[in-house]
């Protein structure tokens, strides 16, 4: 049972995010590569929200190849190129994690590989050593 630690004696979270999980002994970790939302017929939407859905998506997909969920997802490091992206990204991330919400870090970044991307995501996940 992962374990979110959200100490009273420092700041709460700025936004739906645990200051950080606890994963049981004997847990196996997935460590998934920074998701960009892309199509797999190479389509870019034209929206943070757009693109942060594709990762999702993305993720989504990894994470059932190795026998875990979205909910088995304990860190989160989101990257959008703008200020402006931001409140768009939360609110996909906040649509796809579970309660508790993982640890999360969102950083400003000047670009991706190609200028259409707005956001990379990636994760790691912890579920059952027996899954």
């Amino acid at each position: 049972m992962l374990k979110p630690i959200l100490p009273t004696t420092i700041r709460a979270p700025f936004a739906r995010y645990s200051h950080a999980v606890e994963v049981p002994s004997g847990s196996r970790l997935v460590f998934c590569s920074g998701q960009l939302g892309i199509d797999p017929d190479e389509t870019i939407p034209a929206t943070v929200e757009g693109q942060a859905e594709r990762c999702f998506e993305n993720i989504k997909a990894i994470l059932a190849e190795a026998g875990l969920s979205m909910a088995d997802i304990i860190r989160i490091n989101a990257y959008v190129t703008a200020r402006e992206h931001m409140q768009g990204y939360m609110a996909v991330r906040d649509r796809y994690t579970a309660d508790p919400p993982p640890a999360s870090t969102l950083m400003i970044v000047g670009g991706f590989t190609r200028a259409e991307f707005v956001v990379e995501i990636e994760v790691v996940a912890a579920g059952a050593a027996d899954g």
